[in-house]
């Protein structure tokens, strides 16, 4: 809403902006400070003339109006501050769908943040979510390591079975190991002791199928024979 309005014959004129905001409730069915001004000036207007509200009266309602008020703006000033402080943040919403009721989480990095009719949103991955929808805030080397450890366990459970690992193997469990021995010491903390001694069950497994592939001699190429000598 704006701070200033056009003034037209000693009266207020309202703006399209403002006339969005004539309904008695907010939105979200609260009791706002438009909503208290106007009842305000509906007391005022259909007051009793015989028994008008004394002017004592008047001062305590515009005491409390401007104690609202404060508080909202207060506490909206609040959301925008913590909303700016999650920009480059990885969190997870908690959104509930409006048709079926169903809650899902939505995770990504905060990439900037829109302040619309007294609250404030967040842009994930270019969708915006309100900030009562907000879940958990990630710490960014906490995130990257739970990531890492989860890409691992899911590369060691495609493997096949200890006694299946082929020569078409070998290659995969190198690999996984070399992430493994890539991690530092944080990021090892989030694999599990047993899925190291299961890494390192298959990995004892493929050095030993690439030893027998070094001890097994190549066949030498026999020469071709012709059908008779040159004369």
């Amino acid at each position: 809403m704006s701070l200033v309005a056009p003034v037209e014959d000693g009266k207020i004129v309202q703006t399209t902006s403002q006339s969005s905001l004539s309904g008695v409730t907010s939105s979200s069915g609260d009791m706002d400070k438009d909503s208290f001004l106007q009842l305000l000036v509906a007391q005022m207007k259909y007051q009793d003339p015989l028994e008008p509200t004394s002017n004592t009266e008047y001062i305590s309602q515009y005491a409390q109006f401007t104690q609202v008020e404060q508080m909202q703006n207060m506490a909206s000033s609040m959301d925008l501050m913590r909303a700016s402080g999650l920009v480059g943040q990885e969190v997870y919403m908690k959104v509930t769908s409006s048709t079926t009721g169903e809650t899902s989480y939505v995770n990504g990095k905060v990439d900037y943040v829109v302040y619309e009719g007294g609250k404030a949103y967040v842009s994930i991955n270019e969708s915006l979510y309100a900030l009562d929808d907000l879940d958990t805030i990630l710490d960014e080397e906490y995130a990257v390591a739970y990531e890492m450890a989860s890409e691992l366990l899911a590369g060691i459970n495609k493997l096949p079975s200890l006694n299946n690992v082929t020569d078409s193997d070998i290659s995969t469990i190198e690999a996984l190991n070399a992430t493994y021995e890539g991690m530092d010491d944080y990021q090892k903390s989030f694999v599990t002791t047993e899925n190291v001694v299961i890494l390192k069950a298959y990995l004892a497994v493929a050095e030993g199928l690439k030893a027998k592939q070094e001890e097994t001699p190549e066949t030498p190429e026999t020469p071709e024979t012709g059908s008779g000598d040159e004369s």
